[in-house]
C-alpha cells in the first residue's frame, strides 16, 4: 500500500500509467507537455503544503513523475491542476471525471489550456484508472 499523496505513490502511479495499454493509445497524440495534479494543503488532514505529482507525459508515455511539497503551481509544469484532497480521492475512487469536474470548477485549471484538456479526455480518464491500479492508503 502507498500513502496519497507519497513518494512511494507516485512513483507505483508512473508505473501504473505505463502498463495502460488505453492510455497510450488516448495519449498518443500528447506533445503538449508535463501535467501536474496538485493537492491543496488540508491542515486537518497532516497536508501542511500543497502537494502532487508532476507528470511528464509525451506521446502516450509517461517519462517521468515527480513527487513535490510546496508548489500551488509548478514552474515546470504547462498543465497545473489544482483540487482538494477529497477531490482527488473521489476521482481515484471513480466518483469523479476529472474533465467534468474542471469543467464544473470543481476542480482549478491554473494553467494550461482547458479545450486541450477536453480534448484529450479519454487520456484523462485513463490516468484517473492508472491511479485505481495503485495500491492506495488514504488519510481520510
Amino acid at each position: 500500500m502507498h500513502r496519497f499523496p507519497s513518494e512511494g505513490w507516485t512513483e507505483a502511479y508512473k508505473n501504473a500509467i505505463n502498463y495502460n495499454l488505453a492510455f497510450r493509445k488516448a495519449a498518443d497524440p500528447w506533445t503538449f507537455g508535463s501535467v501536474a495534479l496538485i493537492v491543496q494543503c488540508d491542515v486537518s488532514l497532516g497536508l501542511e503544503r500543497d502537494t502532487g505529482v508532476i507528470l511528464d507525459v509525451h506521446k502516450g508515455k509517461c517519462r517521468d513523475a515527480r513527487f513535490v511539497k510546496g508548489h500551488s503551481r509548478p514552474p515546470e509544469a504547462e498543465f497545473v491542476t489544482v483540487g482538494s484532497y477529497q477531490q482527488w480521492k473521489d476521482i481515484i475512487e471513480r466518483r469523479l471525471d476529472p474533465t467534468k469536474a474542471m469543467i464544473e470548477g470543481r476542480l482549478r485549471l491554473a494553467r494550461g489550456h482547458l479545450p486541450t484538456l477536453i480534448r484529450f479526455r479519454e487520456a484523462s480518464r485513463e490516468l484517473a484508472a492508472s491511479a485505481r491500479r495503485v495500491p492506495t492508503e488514504f488519510l481520510v
